[in-house]
Order: C-alpha cells, then sequence, then structure tokens
C-alpha cells in the first residue's frame, strides 16, 4: 500500500535523526531550558527577524492551539474561524474544554476575509445586549488552510487592521507552514507572519520532525506567563531538548524549506496528472494537499494500491478526496499514481 493519506506517516528527516542520536548521553537541563533549545529560539527568531518575539517549543498541533488560545482569551471571549478550521472540526472540543467558544464563520474555500470578521464584530459591538454574547476575543487562520490555500500579505494586513480595531489577537495556526513558504505563488513569509501576528506556530510534525511545533509569539501581553500555560496544559516537556534539537536542525542551512519544497512539488506532480485526465479539482490548492474529485468506481480502483483520505461527498457518485505530500514522498511513488490517475475509466 502506498500511503498519501497524511503528511506524518514517515518518521523523520535524516538530519534530525543523526543529531538526536550525536547528542543522547549529553546531559542537559529539562523543560526546554537547555542549550540546543536555546539556539532554536535564536534560529527562529534571527528566520522571522523578530529578535524581541518568544518562541516556545509544544509536542503537537492540538496541544498548541489550545494552550494559546486558553492564555489569550478572556473567560468569556471566543476564537473567530473559518467553518473548515481545525479548531473548529477536529480537535475534539478541545478549545471549548477550556471554556472558550469557537465561533465559526461560513466559508466555501476554507478561508473567510477580513470584511466577514469586520461584519461579525460591527454587529457584536452594535448589540446593546452584547454582554449576553460571547465576545470574540481572536481570529484564527491556518496557513495554509486545511484545504490547502494560501492566505496573501494583502489579506493577512486587512485580518491585522480588523484586530487592531476591535482589540483582538490574531493567531496563525501552522501546522503546514513549510508548505505554504514553499508554494510558487506564496508571498508571505516568516517575517510577515511574525509581523502581522500577535502569535503564530511553525509546524515541525508535519514537516520533517518527529513530533513539535514552535509557538512564536510578538505580543508582549502574550509572552509574560506563556511558559505557565504551557505547563498548566501538560505541555512542558521534561526532556524539551528532544524539540529544541529538531528545531535546531531543521532551522540551519535552510532544512525546513527544503523539505517543504520537496512536498510541494510533489503534490503539484499529483496536481498536474489530475488536470491532465480531466479530473475536477475541488479546492485551487498549490501547496502539498490536493483534492479531486472522483466517481466511486475510480475511487475503488485506486484504494486497491493506494491510501488516500476520503474528504465530501458530492453527490451519490461524486466524492472529494485527499491526496496528501510530504517532505518524505517518494517520486517514485508518485509515478506510480500519476500513471494510475491518467489511466483511470
Amino acid at each position: 500500500m502506498i500511503r498519501f493519506e497524511c503528511d506524518y506517516a514517515e518518521g523523520a528527516a535524516p538530519q534530525l535523526l543523526e543529531r538526536l542520536t550525536r547528542t543522547n548521553l549529553e546531559q542537559t537541563p529539562g523543560y526546554a531550558v537547555d542549550g540546543h533549545c536555546q539556539r532554536a529560539r535564536d534560529l527562529i527568531r534571527a528566520a522571522c527577524a523578530a529578535p524581541q518575539a518568544e518562541v516556545e517549543v509544544l509536542v503537537g498541533g492540538t496541544q498548541a492551539n489550545q494552550t494559546v488560545i486558553s492564555a489569550a482569551l478572556r473567560p468569556y471571549q471566543g476564537a473567530l474561524c473559518a467553518q473548515t478550521g481545525h479548531i473548529n472540526v477536529h480537535e475534539t472540543g478541545a478549545i471549548e474544554a477550556t471554556g472558550h467558544k469557537v465561533l465559526p464563520l461560513p466559508s466555501q474555500d476554507g478561508k473567510i476575509t477580513p470584511k466577514q470578521v469586520e461584519q461579525f464584530c460591527a454587529v457584536h459591538w452594535a448589540d446593546p445586549t452584547r454582554e449576553h454574547i460571547v465576545q470574540p476575543g481572536m481570529v484564527y487562520l491556518s496557513q495554509p488552510t486545511e484545504t490547502g490555500l494560501l492566505y496573501t500579505r494583502t489579506e493577512l494586513e486587512g485580518f491585522r487592521a480588523v484586530c487592531d480595531r476591535y482589540g483582538m489577537y490574531l493567531y496563525i495556526d501552522g501546522a503546514r507552514c513549510g508548505y505554504g513558504l514553499a508554494a510558487p505563488e506564496n508571498d508571505v513569509d516568516l517575517t510577515d507572519l511574525a509581523r502581522l501576528t500577535d502569535v503564530f506556530y511553525i509546524g515541525g510534525t508535519k514537516v520533517g520532525a518527529l513530533f513539535g511545533e514552535a509557538v512564536v509569539i510578538s505580543s508582549p501581553a502574550l509572552q509574560r506567563d506563556f511558559r505557565y500555560c504551557i505547563k498548566r496544559h501538560g505541555g512542558m516537556l521534561a526532556k524539551g531538548r528532544l524539540l529544541g534539537l529538531q528545531f535546531e536542525a531543521l532551522f540551519e542551512d535552510g532544512l525546513y524549506l527544503q523539505l517543504g519544497r520537496h512536498g510541494v512539488e510533489q503534490a503539484l506532480r499529483i496536481r498536474e496528472a489530475c488536470l491532465r485526465r480531466g479530473l475536477p479539482l475541488h479546492f485551487d490548492s498549490r501547496t502539498n494537499q490536493q483534492f479531486p474529485v472522483l466517481t466511486r468506481a475510480q475511487r475503488e480502483r485506486l484504494e486497491e494500491k493506494y491510501a488516500f483520505t476520503f474528504w465530501e461527498q458530492l453527490d451519490d457518485d461524486r466524492a472529494v478526496v485527499r491526496f496528501c505530500a510530504s517532505w518524505a514522498t517518494d517520486p517514485a511513488a508518485v509515478d506510480a499514481l500519476t500513471a494510475d490517475l491518467l489511466s483511470l475509466p
């Protein structure tokens, strides 16, 4: 079985494993205050051109989202997001479990707009009974989105302006950040993310690390007590150096972008094969996830050799599926898949 159902099917990039092995018997302080974690912080600050940013490392994306959102919001506030946002549909109520409501906005393609946020906030603050309603305190975006799309720099500047106008935090979930940075049409880099958000995270789990997400905090208000929040949510790894070592390796010599670029290049080969075969693409993704529409017969034929993800049923016969490439996708596997896509009935 050749697997295309996710971007975390493999272990870790060899450079990370080599470093973990080489430093295995080093003795270091715990809880991510060791020299490797400090160097990883410095490398990430330099990549973001944000020397004053706080950088903390956590194990996974849901843990990062729960920790960041609960740290940022007052008890009566919630987080605005697209209805397809990870915190709304794929975290088992983790945000609600902290006492904060997720406030989903309608979206056809996985993106929302600054205008939608503006309208939501304007209605809330114009309501004379607003104290009976959850207050919007944050805008949560994914970059890339769950549907493989990207926000532009202009769009992020629009969100920043709306958040400033209504006193909200802007938070970006960067679980697939490396694939977004490597996308050919992307115009947002790490310096933009650090400049325009209050907090975002750089995903490692899906981009070459065994596990780990690096949370980059620009907001001084969030920086002060964030490590307390990490500990309270069970996210302060005693052997924190295991996270720091990985991000130290990822941010040396451009490895993070190199890994992201490989995943995007393989996914775009799948996209091209779908277009050549005449398969509709449900989302116009130029990142590492592709979403063709297949008939039942086509799905069953491909399922004999490949693992991929069911996404959405369109009618009795047609469904949207997802093929996901990664930092480790074998080009030979993509050769096989593209040949089989082109030969579909």
